[in-house]
Order: structure tokens, then sequence, then C-alpha cells
């Protein structure tokens, strides 16, 4: 696949019931409020609870006519950091591209245990915030802070103002404002190498 100038592409690792999809899809709203054109897929597979998912997303300035799935990602995001062993997570990103992990660990142990070259690696401990922010184990809110302070395409006002307009009347304002406050956390916490 031959990379098209200004399209950011981004792969999500999640198991089924993460909320990995939900959050592809935050992340391409949040885009349309900044301008940007966008897509959002899932790679349809068992959407069994716990099955391992992928889904995508493509975000560019322009319109974007790739309607392929994402090979080469300039971001891959692991919501599931168990999936490392078992998921070839780093398959087809890019020489310069980025690797954000939900994890405690250190981006530079991570390097370490994945054994991976050049690439950056982000890192941020999104289960922890959830239980503290939100209450329950629930990365995904937290995971799309984070990427939004890896890729930097919208601003992080942007996407909360856009979280509490969504979120608001579906889920009152207590559990929006626990979703703000894990994807404001995450946005900060990330830690790079």
């Amino acid at each position: 696949a031959n990379r098209v100038e200004g399209i950011t592409e981004i792969r999500w690792h999640a198991r089924g019931g993460q909320g990995a999809v939900t959050a592809a899809k935050l992340l391409a709203e949040m885009a349309l409020a900044k301008d940007l054109y966008f897509q959002a897929f899932p790679e349809y597979g068992p959407e069994r609870m716990g099955a391992p998912i992928q889904c995508f997303n493509r975000l560019s300035a322009a319109p974007i006519s790739l309607y392929t799935g994402v090979d080469e990602p300039d971001l891959v995001i692991v919501v599931d950091p168990t999936l490392l062993g078992t998921v070839d997570v780093a398959r087809g990103l890019r020489e310069d591209g980025r690797l954000l992990v939900n994890t405690p660990a250190s981006p530079a142990s991570l390097r370490a245990t994945l054994g991976l070259q050049g690439r950056q690696i982000y890192t941020v401990d999104a289960t922890r915030i959830s239980l503290e922010t939100i209450g329950r184990a629930m990365p995904n809110t937290p995971m799309l802070g984070a990427a939004l302070r890896v890729l930097g395409l919208i601003p992080l006002e942007v996407a909360v103002g856009y979280l509490r307009e969504s979120f608001t009347p579906k889920f009152g304002a207590k559990v929006t404002e626990g979703n703000v406050a894990a994807m404001e956390r995450a946005y900060a916490e990330v830690q790079q190498e």
C-alpha cells in the first residue's frame, strides 16, 4: 500500500466489549468538529466479548478516496495489553510510525519486551485511569485521550466539547464528566520514550 500524503491511518487492537469501535467512531466524529475528513470502520470478525478485534481510522484535511483496510498504519493503539503476546500489533507499522499501548510499563521497557526497532513508543495506564475516573475498567475513553495527544490533530478542548455534547443526553452529567476526566488525565499522563 502506498502512503497517501496527508492521511493519518490508525489501527486499534482490543478485545470485544472494551469499547474500541466506539472510541474509533468518537475519534472520527471529533475530527469532523475540526473540519477533517475521516473514516472509521471495524474489521468484521467474531465480535464476541473478549475476542481480539481490530478497527481503523483515517483522518485527513482532504477528502479520502481509499477504501481498503489499513495495512501500514501511522499509529497503532493497543487497548488491551494482553494482546501483545498473541497479536503482532506492530505488523506493517511504518518506520516513522507510533505505537500507543495501555500499560503501566514505561515505553523503554515495552520496547525491550517487544524487541521493537525504530518507531516511537507511547504508554499510558488507561485501565487505572478509567477505574479512578469512571469507576470501572473501561480503557477506551482514556485511550482516546492519549491518542489525541499523540496525534496532535484535534485540540483537547474540541474533543472535550464534543464528548460533553454527545454523551450528556445519552448518559447524564455524572458519567459524562467521568469520561471527560478520563480523557483529560490520559492526555496529560501519556509517557513517551
